[in-house]
């Protein structure tokens, strides 16, 4: 029993010493870095850019014949039609807020003929056939959506033609260009690098504009000049390419 005892106590001694000898052996666990976080690219809305745009609108107008006895009206009516046509601008970004400026131009087909109410004889059709807008634009931006409103000078290609309920023949005709002011908003979101899309409202106050004319008929001999006030609402769908495409990474996002 004693020799069992011995023989256990000697090799419980032996275990003990080579344990730690062969934890020292073992190879050290590799250590595994984790991957660094995507760097994400941010949409930069800076620089120049050029695109297209057509859509829907309307213009609101009032026909007034002025003469020396005073003012009489002809009569009020709305015209509608499409527009397509292009802008350039130039954007400028400082952190989530954008700036820009913008020139655009439309051909319109916004037309509408109604019987004056001067005189039921005769119908006055008032025609609109080219809007232009010059504006300053300020938005706000999360990436590549951006929300912004507009403001500045609008004008518009006009014609006003009367003519005879009978026969259909035009007696007198004027054309004109006005200058008013405009407000709009609108949401541009870019797709892919340069392009972008959005959507697009204004308002154009065109305000009061005089025509003169002299004619022999008869029926508007007594008229001195025509009076015409003008609102027109435009929606419209763009497509712009910004020259420069996406912004450099500026922020790793974790």
């Amino acid at each position: 029993m004693r020799k069992f005892w011995f023989a256990a106590a000697m090799g419980f001694a032996a275990f003990s010493v080579a344990a730690p000898a062969s934890a020292a052996d073992l190879a050290a666990k590799p250590y595994v870095k984790a991957p660094p976080a995507p760097v994400v690219a941010v949409y930069d809305w800076t620089g120049f850019y050029i695109g297209a745009n057509g859509g829907w609108a309307q213009s609101h107008s009032c026909v007034d014949f002025i003469t020396a006895l005073g003012t009489f009206a002809s009569g009020c009516g709305d015209r509608s039609g499409g527009v397509v046509g292009g802008q350039i601008g130039y954007r400028w970004q400082f952190n989530q807020f954008v700036v820009g400026v913008e020139g655009q131009g439309d051909w319109a087909d916004l037309k509408n003929t109604r019987v004056s109410l001067f005189n039921p004889t005769l119908s006055t059709t008032a025609k609109t056939d080219g809007i232009g807008l010059i504006t300053g634009q300020l938005g706000w931006a999360w990436n590549a959506a951006l929300l912004y409103f507009k403001g500045g000078a609008a004008v518009t290609g006009n014609r006003l033609t009367i003519f005879d309920n009978t026969t259909g023949v035009g007696l007198v005709s004027a054309d004109s260009t006005r200058w008013g002011g405009t407000v709009g908003v609108g949401f541009e979101y870019g797709f892919s690098p340069g392009w972008s899309v959005g959507v697009e409202y204004d308002h154009l106050f065109m305000g009061h504009n005089n025509n003169s004319f002299s004619v022999v008929d008869p029926r508007l001999a007594a008229v001195l000049n025509d009076r015409i006030s003008q609102d027109v609402d435009m929606v419209t769908v763009r497509f712009n390419y910004r020259f420069g495409g996406w912004g450099a990474p500026v922020a790793a996002r974790y």
